[in-house]
């Protein structure tokens, strides 16, 4: 695939998670200050960009950060941040497939209609990823188009929302814990790293997948959260599980909202099995996970098995996780996978690097304030995670599976 592809992928990834799930957390978190807390996670996400970017343009294989702090750092710490990511953004997965049902099923059927969307989406997976890019291109740019109508709307008026009072600003702490739920909503463009080995020319594609991708959502966040802000509130974006199309009110427009939450779910999900899939692959090829995950499809080139174990996993999440627990959970997972990746940039050689090597240890350090930010639940499931993980691999280095 090229340029053009790979951010399509990447946008599939954090339209869905940003628009349709993370603003109500972190309006809860941040209060009036939700647009500081926007400000703060895309600017750490910035700087994690062009860490990401940087080292794919230098390691261009499958794996992502997980290759890349083998190669800078050493086995554990790439073994930490491949782990993070595949439980991390399992649960993330998990997520957008319940938020897919939930705005298009009736209660009784949400868990069983997201269990056949994860097992539609993984087939389309291990059918290859061209047509992984080719479904990504066709539901962004149907999203785009849609939330263009419905911010137009709310914005002209003519219904009736509800009216919400502004919201109390609650401090830096929920500033900081805001900006963690968000950048949940910005960590889309991991797919585009973690698929190198299937992008031509990577080192010039991807560094710039990246940076359009992550450009293109910011505007998009902000423009949504403005508008959000302006009809609600931040105290009614709290209140409201699907704060647009709460803001909707009564309006013709109201199924454009449930049209565009499902496709950009479904696109986050399709994007999300890939990128996982390929991780998963690539620590099997390092015995970090079973060796017979690390298996190529012969006819599709696709690493089948371990798509197939992603999807199970999925299936499980689905049967035990609601949306606030996953959101939580994945951005302890992924914020650790990037503090790896700005660490593994900051300690590239100089004639390796795209940028000051000051902006990856502000990275690091914006990552691991986020982390310790984050509400207590997510915290302690988030090391727990970690101590299965580190287990796992000192067992196995110990007894020689």
């Amino acid at each position: 695939m090229g340029t053009f592809d790979a951010v399509m992928i990447g946008l599939g990834a954090m339209i869905g998670a940003g628009l349709f799930s993370a603003f109500t957390p972190a309006a809860s978190a941040a209060g009036s200050a939700l647009l500081v807390s926007l400000f703060l996670a895309s600017a750490i996400a910035y700087a994690n960009a062009r860490s990401s970017a940087q080292l794919a343009a230098r390691y261009p294989t499958s794996g992502g950060t997980y290759a890349y702090g083998r190669e800078v750092l050493g086995p554990w710490p790439g073994f930490i941040a491949g782990w993070g990511f595949v439980v991390g953004k399992t649960a993330s997965a998990a997520a957008m497939a319940l938020t897919f049902a939930t705005y298009t099923v009736p209660g009784p059927w949400v868990k069983p209609v997201a269990a056949v969307a994860v097992a539609l989406l993984v087939g389309v997976n291990c059918l290859g990823v061209t047509r992984t890019a080719t479904a990504a291109r066709i539901i962004v740019t149907a999203v785009l188009a849609l939330l263009a109508v419905v911010l137009v709307v709310i914005l002209a008026g003519g219904h009736a929302p509800p009216e919400y009072v502004a919201g109390t600003n609650h401090g830096v702490f929920g500033v900081l814990q805001g900006a963690g739920l968000l950048f949940f909503a910005f960590a889309g463009y991991a797919r585009i790293a973690t698929l190198g080995e299937e992008v031509r020319n990577p080192s010039r594609s991807i560094p710039r997948a990246i940076g359009i991708g992550l450009g293109i959502v910011v505007v998009l966040y902000a423009a949504v959260a403005l508008v959000l802000i302006d009809v609600l509130g931040t105290a009614g974006i709290a209140q409201s599980p699907k704060p647009l199309a709460t803001a909707m009110g009564d309006s013709w427009a109201l199924p454009l909202v449930q049209v565009a939450a499902a496709l950009a779910s479904l696109g986050a999900l399709l994007a999300l099995v890939a990128g996982i899939g390929r991780t998963a692959m690539a620590m099997a090829r390092e015995n970090d996970l079973p060796r017979a995950l690390s298996a190529v499809h012969p006819r599709f080139s696709t690493p089948l098995r371990a798509e197939l174990v992603v999807g199970a996993a999925i299936l499980v999440l689905i049967a035990f996780f609601d949306l606030g627990t996953a959101i939580g959970f994945s951005s302890f997972g992924v914020l650790v996978y990037y503090l790896i990746a700005n660490i593994s940039a900051a300690r590239q050689p100089k004639n390796e690097r795209l940028g000051p090597v000051w902006l990856g240890v502000a990275g690091a350090a914006g990552c691991a304030v986020l982390v310790a930010s984050l509400p207590v639940s997510a915290v302690i499931g988030g090391l727990a995670m970690f101590a299965v993980g580190l287990g796992y691999r000192a067992t196995r280095l110990r007894f020689g599976g």
